[in-house]
């Protein structure tokens, strides 16, 4: 209960023993390292994380005991102490590059030693076009003369000289202006295009090659191209670092912070996410499927109670004068109800209805039977398919090559797919089945059929209809949703996997 309940005595020690160990690092003052670390915190709660007052307090705590000039362990105790999912250390790198860009450059140094930073320009090795000002030889001479300076280091492996040379060709090639509200994709795109990026790779290789740097072998000239990819693509993170650095200087940190915003896995929306985010889900939802299922397995492990046995209690009553002082309850007879998916497979509907499959398939041990449904105009029993398919992308592949979802032109229609589904399957819902309707509800103008959801309402223990557009959207244009939730226990948006899990843990896991 200790570590639960955070008083005000705990902030106000934990405050304090911050600032006096941040007063023993006299390069940086404790309070304004406090109102960034707090304005660091606001910025990933407002991305999503789930960042408590306890977890802020361990992040000061580890702070006092961390070398703040060591930017890899500065990094490393504010991750540790408030990053909880691993998917989750793409926002926080982002966040953390951002409020922390200026003092990576003038006070964090990724060396572990201890030292200042020396990447500003004018310090340590020359820079070719350190101290012009862009007008004489023009950009492409500036930005040829760099290219050369960067190939130089590359093949030397100098970092701090990278880094120079990256913050030079930020200052010099990518045409930043104060106060123009540009977004920093574009001065990177801008940058590198004048650094001739796309032919650096090639121009190092014929170099390596001219110098004898590398053996005239497919392996060796292979192994050499992806190392000086891998530093190419360092070279590109220290720019774009750079660029978020001076923008940073120009707007501040919580400007550019909500416009470098990224959601998390877990709140992109399965009908609009990239290939990327796609992939970023389907690992998020793994690791859900186990908790749920190990959730919903002891939620019924603890069901040790029946119904209430009126003729025990009263009869244990009499002990105490008819007082019924100890209950007496019915053993329990815990079922596992039948899940019938009913599942839209057509356009964009198709990305949620595969992972809500994978879920409920990721936790049918916790069911007595799971079966499938898909359908477009038609509709067709794909329970067979999911379980000879480990894979649930596999099984939606095949799905889609051999289940009869097509009646005639492959275009939704709700009501005739409904209709038959009432006609062959109708009689065998019972009063053990939860069906579990996936579908956005747009019938394309055909006829509803909702009668037959109102049937299925009547045989079945529960319906309910999980509708992946937003609940602003229900009823507009060809949707007829309402029409459908009026005889459902339940109608969810459920646009993404976090309206997922709520669905299925306050739902599901109490049906």
């Amino acid at each position: 209960m200790r570590d639960e309940v955070t008083t005000r005595a705990d902030i106000a020690d934990s405050v304090d023993r911050f600032k006096q160990l941040r007063l023993k690092d006299s390069s940086v003052p404790g309070g304004a390292m406090l109102d960034v670390l707090e304005g660091f915190v606001e910025e990933l709660r407002a991305a999503g994380l789930p960042v408590s007052m306890t977890e802020n307090l361990d992040a000061m705590r580890a702070l006092g005991h961390v070398p703040i000039m060591d930017r890899r362990a500065f990094r490393a105790a504010l991750a540790a102490t408030l990053v909880k999912d691993a998917s989750h250390f793409a926002v926080f790198d982002v966040v953390f590059d951002v409020y922390f860009a200026l003092r990576g450059a003038e006070v964090l140094d990724e060396s572990s030693d201890g030292s200042a930073a020396k990447g500003a320009p004018g310090q340590g090795a020359a820079v070719p076009g350190q101290g012009q000002q862009g007008s004489g030889g023009g950009e492409g001479e500036l930005g040829e003369e760099l290219a050369q300076a960067l190939m130089d280091a590359l093949l030397a492996g100098d970092r701090e000289l990278l880094r120079q040379i990256a913050a030079e060709a930020v200052a010099r090639l990518s045409g930043m202006e104060p106060g123009r509200p540009v977004g920093g994709t574009y001065y990177l795109y801008r940058t590198m295009r004048r650094l001739g990026a796309d032919q650096l790779l090639e121009r190092l290789l014929e170099r390596a090659k001219d110098e004898q740097l590398v053996e005239d072998d497919l392996l060796n000239e292979r192994l050499l191209t992806e190392h000086y990819q891998r530093q190419l693509d360092e070279v590109r993170s220290l720019i774009e670092q750079e660029i978020r650095r001076q923008l940073v200087a120009d707007r501040g940190p919580e400007a550019l912070a909500r416009t470098l915003r990224k959601p998390l896995p877990e709140d992109v929306d399965f009908m609009h996410a990239t290939r990327e985010e796609m992939r970023n889900i389907q690992r998020a939802v793994f690791p859900l499927t186990r908790a749920l299922a190990a959730r919903l397995a002891y939620r019924r492990k603890r069901r040790h109670r029946g119904p209430l046995d009126f003729r025990r209690t009263v009869r244990h009553s009499l002990a105490y004068g008819g007082v019924p002082l100890d209950p007496q309850f019915k053993p329990p007879h815990p079922r596992k109800p039948e899940i019938v998916v009913v599942a839209d497979i057509s356009g964009s509907v198709a990305s949620f209805a595969r992972f809500t499959l994978q879920l409920v398939y990721a936790m049918s041990s916790q069911f007595s039977r799971v079966r499938s449904f898909a359908f477009i105009d038609g509709i067709d029993e794909v329970t067979n398919i999911f379980e000879r398919s480990d894979d649930v992308v596999d099984a939606m592949r095949r799905i889609n090559s051999e289940s009869d979802v097509v009646w005639v032109d492959g275009h939704s229609d709700y009501g005739h797919a409904f209709e038959q589904f009432h006609n062959t399957y109708g009689t065998q819902i019972s009063r053990k089945s939860s069906v579990l309707i996936l579908g956005d509800a747009r019938n394309n103008y055909h006829a509803t059929q909702a009668w037959v959801i109102k049937d299925l309402q009547r045989r079945a223990r529960h319906v309910y209809w999980l509708n992946p557009e937003p609940r602003s959207y229900w009823n507009s244009g060809d949707s007829v949703m309402w029409e459908y939730a009026q005889y459902c226990d339940g109608a969810y948006e459920c646009r993404n996997l976090r309206q997922l899990e709520h669905f299925v843990s306050s739902v599901m896991l109490n049906d």
